[in-house]
């Protein structure tokens, strides 16, 4: 068999075997489980990145260790032989050494990889036995690379500046500026800063790869391109591809010029990689965001994600296909109301492979190019990785109640063979709570989901107090799947309930559900949030509605400084963390301008009542809930004097209130002892106000 299977067969396969929790190792009585904890929670080792090798039989991945002492994560590289029956894992980077984003050579016999151990991020190469050897030794680090087909060469992103005509002259700058004692920035246009760092001018761009002479100055290809390429703040290798034959690198960018900070529009591009003509815009006309290029097998096609609305960077995700010898361009299953994630092609160019968000759920679906017919390839829980082979694909998939797992699933059989089973003899001495998804009438009538997590030890007849949780976005999800900072199990294990709704502008049901949130931060979500938790108390008899705290971050924040004001008796207590308190300012001091005009429909100078009209600050007169305030000092995207503004009025109200700030963690809590405080703090709020 020559070829795998063909996408109407792909479309019968039936996956339901991954319909189950993944397997755990056998139980410890229960009598003598503890419940999950934070502790756990860091210390649990983290896959990412399965890469078939090109005959499928060895299985590479990237594993997430937690050095408590370093007080860090440390990547390493796993190798599995799927020839081998119930084969086990085994490290590939040497003890000690870290090693990411592995991708293997053509010709099977040796995996490239990502490492800081020589100082600085530079590309490596190890055989299939450890053997490992440093390829680029570039005085800057190195961010992204793919290889070309035939492996010869590599693109790679290192961060320049554009007035540099080699890569000494940015180490020059850089070394010059770190040394200097006036420590002033000047800027003259947006970005001056973005997530978590500041702007210094300098560029993530694509450098050509000799690999037979990794020595010699790699040659610019994302030449004049004023933007960055992978894009900032979490571009990476899916931002860029090479042709069949590796003479032309497709990528996409978005030109920078004064309107970088309100524009999404992110273009793909085409570039000779000799450098005989500049690179060529490929999308232009269409102003949204162009993301993800990715060329056939037989090099006849580009595929790519489309957003069609400028300046919505929630917009549908679009799968478009572009005929390379024509130019002729098409949208495949256009009536898929569904927003596609990161695009794969099956070995035989028949069909595209895509994760989107489902009715609460996050499965692999199978495009037919020819037709847009989709199949759901899975079913419940959350596809976060894949790689597909010729005759089966890898996927990691994760749920409420297991951390991703590797699991094999067969195109001709449907048989679907769990091949991990990292932290399974730590699960299975821990208590974990059940989850069950609802339904509901929502606002409009309109069908709205969530979930309920029973408290770990769960025994029938007692009441429980509540964890009610909602999520960031807005335009997001809290569905079947395991999280390392809002993770449900760590409240159940501290003897609450959980409860999550996919309140209006949640994705996963639509654009009309989606879009609806835009221009109504405060209206439709409030509204599902308050017939969800009527009824889950109304269902759920173990729930105790009078002992229950709400909690959020990002737009889960906001939403908490909203119920504040605008649901001022519904809970014990509040923990809001990086949200918005003031609209109005937000939109004066975020980073990315697109995401507030858009939200609220213009300018704040021109359309002041859309700011205003769902502010949290304009109803600080009602607040008098008990409230914990969390905000990271490297948030730039809702930056710090939110959470203090919030906490000051809190203060000057005489509320009970509390202020946790991180200075060294941005819009999310990464590093694991601050994880530890974070979820510490917080419980102890909850504890403060209900116990369990």
């Amino acid at each position: 068999m020559k070829k795998i299977i063909a996408a109407t067969a792909l479309a019968a396969v039936s996956f339901a075997a991954l319909a189950a929790e993944p397997a755990a190792a056998p139980a410890a009585p229960a009598a003598s489980k503890t419940g999950f904890s934070v502790q756990d929670l860091v210390r649990l080792e983290r896959i990412a990145s399965p890469k078939l090798s090109p005959d499928g039989r060895f299985l590479a991945y990237q594993l997430r260790q937690t050095d408590m002492d370093a007080n860090k994560g440390v990547q390493s590289l796993w190798l599995l032989d799927l020839s081998v029956k119930s084969g086990a894992p085994v490290r590939l980077t040497a003890s000690g050494k870290d090693g990411s984003s592995p991708r293997w050579s053509p010709d099977g016999k040796a995996i490239y990889f990502l490492s800081t151990r020589s100082g600085s991020q530079q590309l490596w190469r190890t055989d299939l036995k450890g053997a490992e050897e440093q390829v680029t030794k570039y005085p800057l680090d190195v961010g992204a690379f793919k290889l070309t087909r035939d492996g010869r060469r590599a693109a790679v992103a290192m961060e320049t500046f554009a007035n540099c005509a080699d890569l000494a002259c940015t180490a020059k700058h850089i070394a010059e500026a770190d040394a200097s004692k006036a420590k002033g920035m000047v800027f003259d246009k947006l970005f001056i800063r973005h997530w978590d760092t500041w702007a210094t001018g300098a560029r993530n761009q694509l450098y050509l790869v000799d690999l037979a002479k990794p020595e010699s100055e790699p040659a610019l290809l994302t030449r004049g391109i004023d933007g960055d390429v992978p894009t900032k703040p979490f571009g990476d290798d899916a931002d860029y591809d090479f042709s069949a034959d590796g003479k032309t690198l497709y990528f996409d960018a978005r030109i920078a010029g004064k309107t970088e900070a309100w524009s999404t529009n992110t273009d793909i591009y085409s570039v000779p990689v000799d450098g005989s003509a500049a690179p060529k815009n490929l999308t232009e006309g269409m102003n949204g965001y162009d993301m993800g290029p990715i060329v056939s097998p037989d090099g006849q096609w580009l595929a790519w994600r489309s957003m069609k609305r400028a300046g919505f960077e929630a917009d549908r995700q679009r799968i478009m296909l572009r005929e390379l010898a024509t130019g002729a361009v098409k949208e495949i299953a256009a009536d898929w109301d569904r927003s596609a994630g990161s695009l794969q092609w099956t070995a035989d160019g028949r069909t595209l492979l895509a994760t989107a968000s489902e009715l609460g759920q996050v499965p692999l679906f199978g495009i037919d190019v020819k037709t847009g017919k989709i199949a759901r390839l899975t079913d419940k829980g959350q596809v976060s990785a894949y790689d597909a082979g010729r005759y089966f694909a890898v996927i990691a998939l994760d749920n409420l109640r297991s951390p991703a797992q590797l699991y094999r699933v067969d195109f001709k059989s449907s048989k679907a063979t769990q091949i991990t089973h990292h932290n399974e003899e730590l699960l299975a001495q821990r208590a974990l709570g059940e989850p069950e998804q609802f339904k509901f009438a929502g606002a409009n009538g309109d069908t709205v989901y969530g979930y309920v997590v029973k408290p770990a030890n769960y025994e029938p007849g007692r009441k429980y107090p509540v964890a009610f949780i909602v999520h960031g976005g807005p335009q997001g999800s809290m569905s079947n799947d395991w999280h390392y900072r809002w993770n449900p199990q760590t409240y159940a294990g501290a003897g609450y309930a959980a409860v999550f709704i996919d309140f209006h502008g949640s994705d996963g049901y639509g654009q009309g559900f989606l879009d609806s949130i835009s221009g109504d931060w405060g209206g439709k979500p409030l509204e599902d949030l308050k017939k969800g938790w009527a009824y889950a108390q109304a269902t759920y008899p173990f729930l105790d509605g009078s002992e229950a705290c709400a909690l959020g971050a990002s737009y889960g924040g906001y939403m908490m400084f909203w119920i504040e004001g605008n649901w001022p008796d519904a809970f014990k207590c509040i923990v809001a963390h990086d949200g918005v308190f003031d609209s109005r300012f937000m939109a004066y001091s975020t980073e990315e301008l697109w995401f507030d005009e858009w939200e609220n429909g213009g300018l704040p100078w021109e359309k002041p009542q859309n700011y205003e009209r769902f502010n949290p600050v304009n109803h600080v007169d009602q607040w008098k809930t008990p409230m914990l305030v969390v905000h990271g000092s490297l948030d730039y995207r809702i930056p710090d004097t939110q959470g203090i503004a919030a906490f000051t009025a809190l203060q000057r109200r005489g509320i009970e209130s509390r202020l946790l700030i991180f200075p060294n963690e941005n819009h999310w809590v990464l590093k694991p002892a601050d994880s530890i405080q974070w979820h510490e703090t917080v419980l102890d709020w909850l504890k403060g106000h209900t116990g369990p």
